[in-house]
C-alpha cells in the first residue's frame, strides 16, 4: 500500500495528515480553518486519495500558520506515499470548470519543486479565509512533495469558485499522475525521480 503518516510539530502548530494514494477518496480534514478544510477535503475527494488531517493551531493570531503547516506536511506525506514512484505514470493535467471559473493544471511528479502559478485578482477574504494564501499552500505542497505544478485560472471572478476549481483541478490531474500504469520502473531515462 503506498500509504504515509506525517507528524509535524512546532509552537505554532500540531499537525497529523494520513494518506493512502490507493484510496477511495475517504477525507476527514479538522484545521479549524473551515474554507481551507473545504478545500483539502476537495483533494482529497476527487484526486480518489484517502485523506486524514488533523491540526491544531495559532488560528487565534491568524490561520497562515496552520495552513502553511498543513500544507508542507500534506507535500512530505505525498513524497513518502510515492515512495522511488516505481511504475506511475509521472505526469497528470486538468481542466475543471466551477460555474464561471475555469482552471488548467499540469503536474510533474518529478522530484523537483517548482510552481507556476496565475489567478485573476480576487477578494481578499472568503469568510474569514485570507485569500493570499492561496499561492502559498501550493508553494508549500510543491516544496515538501518535490513535485512541479502549474496552475493557470483562466476565467473566474468568484473567489469561493476560483479556488474551487483549483484544488479539483490539481486533484483530478494529481489522480492521473499517481496511477500505476503497468510499465515498470520508475518513468525516467535518469533512472529516479
Amino acid at each position: 500500500m503506498r500509504t504515509a503518516r506525517v507528524e509535524r510539530s512546532t509552537k505554532e502548530s500540531s499537525v497529523l495528515v494520513e494518506i493512502n494514494l490507493d484510496g477511495n477518496g475517504n477525507v476527514s480534514v479538522e484545521t479549524g480553518v473551515p474554507f481551507f478544510d473545504h478545500m483539502m477535503s476537495q483533494l482529497g475527494k476527487h484526486s480518489g486519495i484517502d485523506l486524514t488531517i488533523k491540526t491544531k493551531g495559532d488560528i487565534e493570531v491568524d490561520s497562515h500558520h496552520t495552513v502553511e503547516d498543513t500544507s508542507l506536511a500534506f507535500g512530505q506525506a505525498l513524497r513518502e506515499a510515492l515512495g522511488d514512484k516505481s511504475g506511475i505514470r509521472r505526469f497528470g493535467d486538468a481542466l475543471v470548470p466551477i460555474d464561471e471559473s475555469l482552471t488548467q493544471v499540469a503536474i510533474d511528479l518529478s522530484g523537483r519543486p517548482y510552481l507556476v502559478y496565475r489567478q485573476p485578482e480576487i477578494v481578499e477574504l472568503i469568510g474569514t479565509f485570507d485569500t493570499t494564501l492561496g499561492k502559498h499552500i501550493w508553494e508549500s505542497i510543491v516544496a515538501e512533495a518535490r513535485i512541479a505544478i502549474h496552475i493557470r485560472v483562466l476565467e473566474g471572478r468568484n473567489a469561493h469558485h476560483v479556488f474551487e476549481s483549483q484544488f479539483k483541478a490539481v486533484a483530478r490531474a494529481l489522480r492521473d499522475a499517481i496511477k500505476l500504469d503497468g510499465v515498470a520502473g520508475i518513468p525516467s531515462t535518469k533512472g529516479t525521480l
